[in-house]
C-alpha cells in the first residue's frame, strides 16, 4: 500500500469548551472568516477555526487535494488528543469535511456542509481570474490595503469580493504580502473544483446537515441524489435569503440551524 499524503500542522484559533467542532473555510478564506458565528457557538462548545493548508497561517505545500486536507485534519485531531469531533465546512472546506467523513467516519460526530455538493463543478474561471490577478500584484508596492483592493477591481468589481480577497494580506514590518500559497492554489483549481471518486458512503448513523443558499447555484436539485447516496443521514436546509456566503448573508438563521444540530456541553 502506498503511503498517504504528507500532513502539515494546521494553524487554528480556539475558543470555548465542550464538544469539539472544527470549522473549515472556503477557497482563499481563513478560519477567522467564521469568527462572528464561532463566538456564540463557543458558549457551549470547543470551537476551532482552522486554516487549511496553503491558506492563512498554515504551512505552504505543493499538494492541495482533498485527501491531503483530510490527512491534515486527522493529524490535527491526533495533535489535540481528540478521538472524534464535529466538522463544519463551507464550500472548499465543506468538500474537505465530506472527504474526511467518508474516509474516516469513526472520527466524526456530526457533519455540517455549507453550500457545496460532492460533485465536480468543472472549470472555475472566476477563481482562476482572482488568483491570477493576485499573483500579478506585488502587495509590497502598496502602502495600504485599500490600494490593493483598487488594483483588484478589474477582475472583482463587487466590493465585497475585493474585500474578501484583500483579507489575505498581512503586514510585516510595514510591508504588505499575500498569506496564501497562490501558485499552489492556482495549480490545484481543477482538483478543488472536483471531488474524489469511488468513496464509500458514510454510515447511515452519521448525522449530516447541509445548508444551501436559496440564491446560490452551488447545490442544485440534480446534486441531491449524489449527496444522499454518499450521506444517507442527510438533512438538507435552504436559507432562502442567502447566496453562497450563507453564514455572512443570514447569520442568525445559520446560527439557529447550527445550535439545533451540533452537540453542546
Amino acid at each position: 500500500m502506498s503511503p498517504g499524503p504528507e500532513p502539515v500542522p494546521l494553524a487554528f484559533q480556539e475558543a470555548g469548551a465542550g464538544p469539539p467542532v472544527l470549522v473549515l473555510h472556503g477557497l482563499l478564506g481563513q478560519g477567522r472568516n467564521w469568527a462572528s458565528l464561532a463566538k456564540p457557538l463557543a458558549a457551549r462548545r470547543r470551537v476551532l477555526l482552522v486554516d487549511l493548508r496553503n491558506h492563512g497561517r498554515s504551512p505552504h505545500h505543493p499538494e492541495t487535494t482533498y485527501p491531503a486536507m483530510a490527512a491534515d485534519l486527522e493529524a490535527l485531531l491526533d495533535r489535540l488528543g481528540l478521538a472524534r469531533a464535529s466538522l463544519l465546512g463551507h464550500s472548499m472546506g465543506g468538500k474537505a469535511a465530506m472527504v474526511f467523513a467518508l474516509t474516516r467516519p469513526e472520527r466524526v460526530d456530526r457533519l455540517v456542509v455549507v453550500d457545496v455538493a460532492p460533485v465536480d463543478y468543472g472549470p472555475r474561471p472566476d477563481f482562476e481570474a482572482y488568483l491570477r490577478a493576485m499573483l500579478a500584484i506585488d502587495p509590497g508596492r502598496f502602502a495600504r490595503r485599500a490600494e490593493v483592493e483598487a488594483a483588484l477591481a478589474p477582475v472583482a468589481p463587487d466590493p465585497r469580493i475585493r474585500a474578501f480577497l484583500a483579507s489575505n494580506l498581512e503586514s510585516c514590518e510595514e510591508r504588505l504580502s499575500w498569506l496564501p500559497n497562490l501558485p499552489a492554489l492556482l495549480a490545484a483549481l481543477p482538483a478543488l473544483a472536483g471531488f474524489p471518486e469511488d468513496l464509500r458512503p458514510a454510515p447511515i448513523t452519521l448525522p449530516v446537515l447541509a445548508i444551501r443558499g436559496g440564491r446560490s447555484d452551488y447545490v442544485r436539485p440534480e446534486h441531491e441524489p449524489v449527496f444522499r447516496s454518499l450521506f444517507p443521514g442527510l438533512r438538507l436546509e435552504t436559507v432562502a435569503e442567502a447566496g453562497h456566503w450563507v453564514h455572512a448573508d443570514a447569520p442568525a438563521t445559520v446560527l439557529a440551524l447550527l445550535e439545533s444540530f451540533l452537540p453542546a456541553g
